[in-house]
């Protein structure tokens, strides 16, 4: 049997933003997009875009979830997905949690490998920030921690979010056992 792998420290920095970013920036040349909102999202195809945004920085915890759990947390009304394409391929997703009235959780955000370095990414942010304070909340949160994309807390606070708290955690990576059940349940 593979080898676990060992558990990786971060450093995790939550921020929150109390007014709708001011930018502007159009979708960069030459690309095809499209955002669509994927109200009840097949299992299968939400954990294949979660494991291809977050294989990379370490994305776990959903797809550590049940059919289940994972069924109850992505059904939930206050729970909304929207897949970003590029070129006609599923390039990325935005996933946000609606707390309260006030408060708006941007639970997950990113891009598929293919899609990083076409210039995107700032645009498909910005464009998440705006679906989110069009439903007028006071605030927005985000968390995020050195195992994300290098520029990912250069990028939030880019957009408005300041930083509100940090502290540590633990990443127990996937094991051999669990990246071969999650190919079973593809």
């Amino acid at each position: 049997m593979g080898k676990t792998p060992a558990s990786l420290k971060t450093h995790i920095t939550r921020l929150e933003m109390t007014a709708a970013p001011k930018a502007s920036m159009p979708v960069p040349v030459n690309i095809q997009t499209a955002i669509m909102r994927a109200p009840g999202i097949p299992l299968p195809f939400y954990r294949y875009l979660y494991r291809q945004v977050g294989a990379r920085w370490q994305w776990v915890d959903r797809l550590r979830m049940s059919d289940e759990q994972l069924t109850e947390t992505l059904n939930d009304k206050r729970n909304n997905i929207s897949v970003l394409y590029v070129n006609g391929a599923p390039a990325g997703f935005y996933e946000y949690f609606c707390e309260d009235e006030d408060t708006i959780e941007l639970s997950h955000f990113g891009l598929i490998e293919h899609a990083l370095g076409l210039g995107i990414g700032k645009w498909f942010l910005l464009q998440a920030l705006y679906a989110i304070w069009a439903l007028d909340p006071k605030r927005v949160t985000t968390t995020t921690n050195n195992l994300d994309h290098p520029r990912a807390l250069q990028l939030y606070q880019m957009y408005g979010f300041s930083p509100v708290s940090t502290g540590t955690g633990i990443v127990r990576p996937l094991s051999d056992k669990e990246l071969l059940e999650l190919a079973r349940k593809s």
